[in-house]
């Protein structure tokens, strides 16, 4: 089997998933929304990106997508929450050979179980007339990043977590990560960043921008919540023999607990930005790093517009614009 194609190659469309559900966004709901809008329109780019898809749970929301975003196609799939990284299908393939791969899904360990995100994979295969096969054990796809080689990124602390595949030894999860994504090597990182809720997805820790060269944030300073992480990722990558990357970390950013409103910091990441055909978005955050991050990014990318994008609503439902989004390759 060979690897799914890299994040930067092309696309015909990307999912990607529309805040619904005021219960759970509760006064967050409409600003976040708009943040989605603001990601879908710059990928969108007039026209220059891919067709977007913006997957909406219930009709009221759907007409609030296409209302925001009418050069959107708006698809009424009922879901738990917005994350399509981590429970819509990875689509491996290109052309006539794509097929969409499915994974078991246990709301990250157990923490979130809503209804509707443990079939939602299936169901955007079938939107898009896609063969899909689920694999017989527990994966987000936040938790994987790969270079198109066969070259897979995960961390440690979420892919041995006993809450996602206790039955499971880390060489038996990298049996099936070669069985069921075509890795050829795995580079196991140790913890993601603080306070994550997926337990260190990947995506906000060390992202591929090319062959064999990973992107990996540079800690703000003695304060800075993550600096062990970053550090003890980056001596993993460069013991693996891959080209690293720097780029500025956005610090401490606190926020209120959604519950207690106690200060609390959150993990944001300028790592989960979103490649797209035309443009690559940064998710920033207020902090005095924003700009450096975006034109450090922007360097990576010199063939596409790199645009930095406030992601704070979405960032209270524990994510930003990777989490949301899954690309259909061309």
């Amino acid at each position: 089997m060979t690897a799914p194609l890299p994040e930067w190659a092309h696309h015909d469309a990307m999912w990607i998933g529309f805040p619904s559900h005021a219960d759970l966004w509760e006064d967050d709901l409409a600003p976040a929304q708009e943040e989605v809008a603001a990601l879908a329109t710059a990928l969108w780019a007039d026209g220059k990106g891919e067709e977007i898809r913006l997957v909406a749970a219930t009709p009221e929301a759907a007409d609030r997508a296409q209302a925001l975003c009418p050069f959107a196609k708006v698809i009424v799939e009922p879901f738990g929450d917005v994350w399509l990284r981590d429970t819509g299908p990875i689509v491996m393939g290109s052309g006539d050979t794509r097929r969409a791969q499915g994974f078991g899904f246990n709301g990250w360990g157990g923490k979130y179980e809503l209804e509707g995100d443990d079939t939602i994979g299936e169901r955007l295969a079938g939107t898009a007339s896609l063969d899909y096969a689920k694999a017989d054990w527990i994966l987000e796809g936040g938790a994987v990043d790969g270079d198109g080689t066969g070259v897979l990124l995960t961390t440690e602390e979420c892919l041995l977590n006993p809450n996602r595949n206790p039955e499971l030894s880390r060489e038996e999860i990298e049996g099936r990560l070669k069985r069921d994504l075509g890795a050829t090597r795995v580079v196991w990182l140790g913890k993601g960043l603080a306070n994550d809720h997926t337990d260190g997805h990947v995506d906000n820790l060390a992202r591929f921008v090319g062959e064999g060269r990973v992107a990996i944030p540079q800690p703000d300073g003695e304060e800075d919540p993550n600096e062990e992480a970053y550090a003890a990722a980056a001596e993993a990558l460069l013991d693996a023999d891959l080209e690293v990357t720097a780029i500025p970390s956005p610090g401490k950013v606190v926020r209120p607990d959604p519950e207690t409103g106690e200060p609390t910091i959150v993990p944001a990441s300028y790592m989960n930005f979103l490649i797209g055909n035309a443009a690559v978005v940064v998710p920033v955050y207020g902090s005095e790093n924003d700009g450096d991050a975006v034109e450090a990014i922007a360097a990576l990318f010199p063939d596409r517009k790199v645009v930095g994008l406030r992601a704070d609503h979405l960032l209270t439902g524990g994510g930003s614009f990777h989490c949301i989004s899954q690309q259909v390759p061309r």
